[in-house]
């Protein structure tokens, strides 16, 4: 039972930084995407309800799982900040 155990904890532990990874994108993404359509009481709440995340999963969280989380937030905020350039319909 105890190597039964050790195998859950070893795969638990190679599991949680790709949880992490899925949930920083997620929640940074969902973050983005309402901030621009939001006016700017709720970006407010948006930007420090995604801070004081972070600082919690910093003080809770490993330091393993913090960065993977960053990873996919840092993934994500890139992303939404690159947008397609429209093309121009000629005159």
């Amino acid at each position: 039972m105890n190597q039964l155990t050790e195998i859950l904890a070893i795969l638990g532990y190679s599991i949680r930084p790709l949880g992490f990874i899925v949930l920083g994108f997620g929640i940074a993404r969902f973050t983005m995407d309402a901030y621009k359509q939001a006016v700017w009481q709720v970006q407010v709440a948006l930007v420090l309800g995604f801070f004081f995340l972070l600082v919690g999963l910093t003080n809770y969280a490993g330091p393993a799982s913090i960065g993977a989380f960053a990873l996919g937030a840092g993934v994500a905020i890139i992303l939404s900040g690159m947008t397609k350039k429209e093309a121009e319909e000629p005159k």
